[in-house]
């Protein structure tokens, strides 16, 4: 199937590691033009070593707005217009609905909210004028179930499908589709530094229908799909995907 990405210009945030990685890598093999971003030099420099096709490296904190402002000029200087957005970070620290300091509130708004926020009005008007955009957040299952232990992640997350679905209505005549895709339990590091291990690995799998842990090229695959020419018509809306272990409708 031809997803129509060849030569298209994608800004994948988060794409040292993990979801972010396995989408950078996915839109590529389908001929995407790759601005892989990621707070870490060394890190990125080794995923744009890694991949194959056209990537280049940008290091910028989705935490730290002056690192964020004036990321997607360099992205369009660099490979031209950002056709494709997908907004990924990682997770913030964890702690029930009355842990961390305001701080931490703070950053965790930051970087879930206002950089999205930032990012998406950054791209939006080069889309309208062209009449064709995608942009892809790369969400979380506790948007649909609170996760205990991670209210900064849940609660920040919930307001950004928010404002997403917002923009999804707002520019939908524009050719431009918004949409999240929620994860489940997939084998990141992240996840792993979360259920201890091999062991802890074991048995989240066993509460998932599927048996396993989600594989991160399955998320990557899914994310290529809706940022096909394919998916226009899907927009506004929160996939999950998460082997059928969320008991929700």
């Amino acid at each position: 199937m031809d997803l129509g990405l060849e030569g298209r210009v994608a800004l994948v945030m988060g794409a040292s590691a993990g979801l972010g990685r396995a989408v950078a890598a996915s839109l590529s093999a389908e001929g995407a033009r790759i601005a892989a971003c990621s707070r870490s030099r060394e890190r990125i420099d080794e995923t744009v070593a890694a991949l194959e096709g056209e990537v280049q490296g940008f290091v910028a904190d989705a935490g730290d707005p002056s690192t964020i402002d004036g990321l997607a000029e360099q992205v369009a200087d660099a490979l031209g217009p950002i056709e494709i957005l997908v907004l990924n970070t990682g997770g913030p620290p964890f702690g029930g609905a009355l842990d961390g300091d305001d701080l931490e509130w703070e950053r965790a708004y930051q970087a879930l909210l206002t950089t999205p926020r930032t990012l998406c009005g950054a791209v939006v008007p080069a889309m309208r004028e062209r009449g064709w955009g995608r942009i892809v957040n790369v969400g979380s299952s506790a948007t649909r179930e609170p996760i205990p232990g991670l209210a900064l992640s849940t609660v920040h997350r919930m307001a950004a499908v928010g404002f997403l679905h917002t923009l999804a209505r707002e520019v939908a005549g524009d050719g431009i589709t918004v949409n999240t895709v929620a994860p489940g339990a997939f084998d990141t590091s992240r996840l792993r530094s979360m259920i201890g291990g091999e062991e802890g690995a074991a048995a989240v799998a066993g509460q998932i229908p599927v048996g396993r842990l989600g594989r991160p090229e399955e998320y990557g695959d899914l994310v290529a799909f809706i940022c096909s020419q394919r998916a226009g018509y899907l927009t506004g809306g929160t996939l999950l995907i998460d082997g059928g272990r969320s008991p929700s409708v």
